[in-house]
């Protein structure tokens, strides 16, 4: 017999804090030839921050390889760019809306191996890439204020979210909308074209026939 699952009012509010406040690294197999790159769909006039290093392997005094990484904005402008290097970090604040690519390699000139490397990369946009205890230092908060002001962040960054994906939406519809004008205008354009190259069949043919007085 199936039973009726109850959530508290609570519950909302500390999913709400658990999303809040993690935060996880993700780890990145880059092969010994190409390229690995991630990406993220992000709005204007947030703010993003990431760390990224090699993870050392299991060998004893092996150097670490190298790698070079390049984040380019969705228009193709370069944001970052590092060569050569174990660790990195970059922070900016976006200008323009769409997915921000973020792009990792290994650098096998001069280097021996040539095998898979793996990179950590923690990467941290709008309410997780606030620092919090900066804030909490500078206005005196803590504890339950201060998980409060984080909720409050979390809030306005889920309102302009949905405000994005609302006028994505919106912008969405309307390149629908001209499209299917576009086609049905191009629909009844070919339309006329047949019915008009039809018609200078017929009268060709009956003008044809009549040449030759089969009618």
């Amino acid at each position: 017999m199936a039973k009726d699952i109850k959530l508290s009012s609570r519950t909302p509010l500390l999913l709400l804090l658990c999303f809040t406040t993690l935060t996880e690294a993700v780890w990145l197999t880059i092969p010994s030839k190409g390229t690995k790159c991630m990406s993220e769909e992000i709005q204007t006039h947030v703010v993003v921050l990431a760390d990224y290093y090699v993870v050392a392997d299991d060998v004893q005094g092996h150097q670490l390889q190298t790698i070079s990484a390049k984040v380019t904005s969705p228009y193709g402008n370069n944001l970052h760019q590092n060569e050569n290097v174990t660790h990195g970090q970059f922070a900016f604040t976006t200008t323009e809306s769409g997915n921000y690519v973020a792009c990792f390699w290994v650098n096998n000139k001069h280097q021996e191996g040539g095998g898979e490397t793996t990179i950590s990369l923690e990467w941290k946009t709008g309410i997780h890439a606030k620092d919090w205890d900066s804030v909490a230092r500078k206005e005196k908060i803590e504890g339950v204020e201060l998980e409060l002001r984080k909720l409050e962040g979390a809030v306005e960054a889920i309102r302009d979210n949905l405000i994005y994906l609302k006028n994505r939406e919106a912008e969405m519809r309307e390149v629908s909308e001209t499209t299917n004008a576009r086609v049905a205008w191009f629909s009844i354009f070919s339309l006329g074209i047949c019915i008009l190259v039809s018609g200078l069949q017929l009268w060709f043919l009956k003008r044809f026939f009549r040449k030759k007085k089969l009618i």
